[in-house]
């Protein structure tokens, strides 16, 4: 007797999955986020916690600290150390606007010219981070040292002298001034700035040149209105990872400048380091992170777009 498929036995549905399992396949994402947290936690979290109590301390390193709220200490900080803050601003930020001119012709250069050569120029790109950080500031004294070829260089060319009615050089000199500290800036970040640019231009489609070609749009259209737009994401992220850093740092005012274009970081390392005056530091690295957020707030507010590269 032949079975129609009538006659077949039914099919047994799978059992959904147990509670449990359920619930331990929820918590797996949280499972792998768990030693990324920890390390925020021990290593991000616990010390601003006790950089802020820090600051709010009294006392000496003899007689030791103690945690008095002294809420004064940030503005005696803010008084006492305010043009090394403006200072540092006005120092990152014209480094930051040297490295998205530098870098935005050679991102373009990379993600659209280079052809066979990308590859290439990218690891020249990356090169000078397989060079310490102090040895590449110290090259910038050899070639911005007085008598030097650059030197010679820029004083034939009047540069200087266009430079020292600015106020960035001294006379025949270019080390120990502030010049000297925006290039020393300008090299060591340059980097951050090229990739996030590269990363950016690189996903633009290249039908929509040849469309706006097609549209008998120039190219000098085309960049303003399509390329450069739609590389903001990455102009947005690169400004961001070169100012932040330079903001607060002190290897390259310290190495190239004098103690007339000292910046914050470097007020902040003498009180940690050589006065001693922990609460003094404490409360200048809280204001400099406070301001920091405050500007890039508004920045990306003012950019128009969050989706960061």
């Amino acid at each position: 007797m032949t079975t129609t498929l009538t006659d077949a036995p039914p099919t047994k549905e799978p059992d959904a999955p147990p509670r449990k399992a359920r619930r331990r396949g929820r918590l797996v994402p949280y499972w792998l986020l768990l030693p990324g947290i920890l390390w925020l936690v021990v290593f991000f979290a616990l010390p601003l916690v006790y950089q802020a109590s820090t600051s709010v301390q009294t006392g000496s390193l003899e007689d030791g600290f103690k945690v008095t709220w002294h809420f004064a200490t940030y503005w005696d900080a803010l008084s006492d150390y305010w043009p090394q803050f403006l200072r540092s601003v006005m120092y990152a930020g014209s480094a930051t606007i040297l490295c998205l001119l530098l870098g935005y012709p050679l991102a373009y250069l990379i993600a659209f010219r280079a052809g066979r050569w990308r590859n290439l120029i990218l690891v020249l790109v990356i090169a000078p981070f397989f060079t310490s950080f102090l040895i590449r500031t110290l090259a910038w004294k050899t070639i911005l040292a007085d008598g030097g070829p650059v030197v010679g260089a820029l004083n034939s060319l009047h540069v200087l002298d266009v430079t020292s009615w600015l106020g960035v050089t001294e006379g025949d000199r270019v080390l120990a001034t502030p010049l000297a500290v925006i290039c020393g800036l300008t090299y060591n970040f340059l980097p951050f700035m090229i990739l996030p640019l590269y990363t950016s231009l690189e996903r633009i489609d290249g039908r929509l040149h040849e469309a706006a070609g097609d549209l008998y749009a120039r190219p000098s259209t085309t960049f303003r209105k399509v390329t450069f737009p739609l590389s903001m994401p990455g102009v947005v992220s690169g400004t961001l990872l070169t100012f932040i850093p330079a903001a607060g740092d002190y290897v390259n005012a310290d190495l190239l400048g004098s103690t007339d274009t000292r910046m914050v970081g470097n007020v902040i390392q003498t009180q940690f380091l050589r006065i001693l005056d922990y609460p003094t530091a404490a409360a200048l690295s809280f204001i400099l992170m406070a301001a920091i957020l405050v500007m890039v707030t508004f920045y990306i507010r003012k950019s128009g777009t969050e989706d960061l590269v």
